[in-house]
């Protein structure tokens, strides 16, 4: 049987969250759409006030003296104002090949649920990827629903600058 623990993420998991983030964007057919880089996450997971929050997954050794990270998840609160509560937003959930399988993913994803409902969440939601199949059964096998009536939007930097610099 195998030991999984799911913890909260620590400063010094950077580099294993760093690397679990490019492993994400390579199966994800984006392999240089990383920008970040230790700092970064530095900077913005851990700082004084940080709006992002991250969970690490580890498999326990048979003999229980090592733990090794199978996985992760970075998710932060939103706001539902027709519910009038916040609601928790899942960014990235990510299990290396050789480990899934093993429920790592489910494990990450009912410790989220537990955290959405400790904190009076209305709602708890992620984007998937439609050709991403693999996913889509997994979470729906897990009870999600998909939102077939809205549609994701995104401004880059450059798209963000030009538009708040733009006269009316």
């Amino acid at each position: 049987m195998t030991t999984l623990n799911i913890r909260a993420i620590t400063p010094q998991d950077s580099g294993i969250i760093l690397n679990f983030i490019t492993e994400l964007a390579v199966y994800e057919r984006e392999p240089d759409a990383v920008l970040a880089d230790e700092t970064h996450i530095q900077k913005t997971l851990f700082c004084d006030a940080p709006k992002a929050f991250g969970l690490i997954c580890e498999r326990q050794s048979e003999d229980g003296s090592e733990s090794v990270p199978i996985g992760f998840a970075i998710y932060f609160f939103n706001y539902s104002t027709w519910l009038g509560k916040h609601g928790l937003y899942l960014e990235d959930l990510y299990v290396t090949p050789e480990a899934r399988g093993l429920g790592a993913g489910k494990s990450l994803l009912k410790h989220l649920a537990q955290i959405a409902l400790d904190n009076d969440c209305g709602r708890y939601e992620w984007n998937v990827l439609r050709w991403n199949t693999p996913a889509i059964e997994f979470y729906e096998a897990c009870g999600a629903k998909p939102l077939s009536e809205w549609v994701g939007y995104r401004m880059d930097r450059e798209a963000m600058a030009a538009f708040a610099s733009s006269e009316d």
